[in-house]
């Protein structure tokens, strides 16, 4: 009975769950500290298990544990913008962009070491990560919009419009989440609008989504 319950919990794990539990480890770490300040042996200590394991699971070390970690986030990010396409278009992006500064709230530090760039572990797939999650935002917003075949000067708007809400993100970390994020929030859907009408004044395409938006307000 004593050598049952002394052996390590992490033998009792499918190779799934090990995998799911040493990124989520990893993911804590990121997001507090830069990639570079995080060693193997933080995220061993951090999942409760041996380094030797962490390589098992990730034997291309820390990079290739990086860019795993990295991939899990972008897919949670991708999933902020994952919105039941029905009721009206404002209250819907509403909901994402909560979910999306959620999340930036939650991985503070790593999500400014992320989009600010700069880390020793940055390579071009893991800019290719995030730049999907970019790609992967304006098609959920075009979806939402109902658009088929977007112009690009509506294109150029929505990812004008991402950009800005990326550089908001970063600001609000900087200013201790100041202003609060319901006031964050409903600023960047404004802001949505606002931009839209700009280009609506030179967009035919996009002047009769506004026509639409004005429904919503």
């Amino acid at each position: 009975m004593t050598s049952q319950a002394s052996t390590p919990a992490y033998r009792r794990l499918s190779v799934e769950e090990r995998r799911s539990q040493l990124l989520e480890a990893a993911l804590s770490l990121f997001a507090h500290r830069a990639p570079e300040e995080v060693s193997l042996d933080d995220v061993a200590e951090a999942a409760g298990v041996s380094r030797p394991l962490v390589y098992r699971y990730f034997p291309g070390g820390k990079q290739q544990l990086y860019e795993a970690a990295l991939k899990s986030a972008a897919d949670e990010l991708r999933d902020c913008f994952d919105e039941p396409e029905e009721g009206p278009l404002v209250p819907r992006l509403t909901r994402a962009v909560e979910r999306y500064l959620a999340f930036v709230g939650r991985h503070d530090a790593g999500f400014s070491a992320l989009l600010q760039g700069g880390s020793v572990v940055e390579t071009s797939r893991t800019t290719a990560i995030v730049d999907g999650v970019r790609r992967a935002a304006a098609e959920h917003i075009l979806r939402h919009l109902g658009v088929e075949g977007p112009g690009p000067r509506l294109r150029m708007t929505i990812r004008m419009w991402i950009t800005a809400v990326e550089a908001a993100s970063l600001i609000w970390l900087d200013e201790d989440k100041q202003p609060p994020l319901e006031e964050l929030r409903d600023w960047l859907v404004e802001q949505f609008v606002a931009v839209l009408t700009v280009t609506a004044r030179r967009d035919a395409q996009t002047d009769t989504l506004v026509q639409a938006l004005a429904a919503d307000l």
